[in-house]
């Protein structure tokens, strides 16, 4: 399933902030709510200290709802696992650049015997110069804007200036298809210094599923970090 054009505003609910007992109809009330994906964040208990979700759930995913589905994976070794996610139905699947594996080589898998999407993660504490041999293989890059392996923590800002640099390097590189991404302590103000920053996209997880009426969340910071 194609995504939009690369810049265009892209909001994404976290189904790790939905109710757990009810993925199904939580992944249906974040497409009814006008999401432009579903985010699934993949936890391995190594990479990061939890556990979450795995291929079933990006599977109930795909027959559930027709947004795509935006799959990242926080594991040590994310290229043990690419065909079993690729299989479920992932239209996107992001590997961090701290992975135990050669993750150049696994974009290049993504994208070439899978045939989706590829992304790059980086983590808070890494620096965005890490990734700029790989943009010209990737589709998106996810700034984590928190320590990754929990919800509900607040937004670092330090993930600012590594928002202006990528969109600044992407340019020098003469690469305009390669969309930036945001991911932790996402709300509408924090979802508007990113927009300022240089992020297109944005993953909220508490914010919307603890949201009486997400549609409206979702319409707000739509409007709020596209019109700059």
């Amino acid at each position: 399933m194609a995504y939009f054009t690369a810049m265009q505003t892209q909001i994404l609910p976290s189904l790790l902030a939905a109710d757990f007992g009810n993925l199904a109809e939580e992944s249906k009330r974040a497409e009814y709510a006008g999401a432009d994906a579903l985010h699934l964040d993949i936890m391995d208990g190594h990479f990061v200290p939890n556990i979450s979700f795995g291929p079933d759930v990006v599977s109930m995913a795909k027959k559930t709802v027709k947004i795509p589905l935006n799959v990242h994976l926080m594991l040590s070794r994310p290229d043990l696992y690419l065909p079993a996610f690729a299989d479920a139905g992932s239209d996107t699947i992001l590997i961090h650049a701290e992975a135990e594996c050669d993750v150049e080589a696994e974009l290049i898998r993504i994208k070439e015997e899978f045939g989706i999407r590829a992304g790059i993660t980086i983590n808070p504490g890494t620096a965005p110069e890490i990734i700029f041999p790989v943009l010209k293989l990737v589709d998106e890059i996810l700034c984590m804007s928190v320590n990754p392996g929990y919800g509900g923590q607040s937004f670092m800002p330090n993930v600012l200036p590594k928002l202006t640099i990528l969109r600044q390097e992407l340019k020098k590189q003469s690469i305009s298809s390669v969309d930036i991404m945001v991911d932790g302590g996402i709300n509408n103000k924090t979802a508007l210094e990113c927009a300022k920053a240089g992020a297109n996209m944005f993953v909220a997880g508490t914010w919307l599923f603890g949201a009486d009426d997400m549609s409206a969340r979702i319409t707000e910071m739509r409007d709020t970090t596209s019109n700059l």
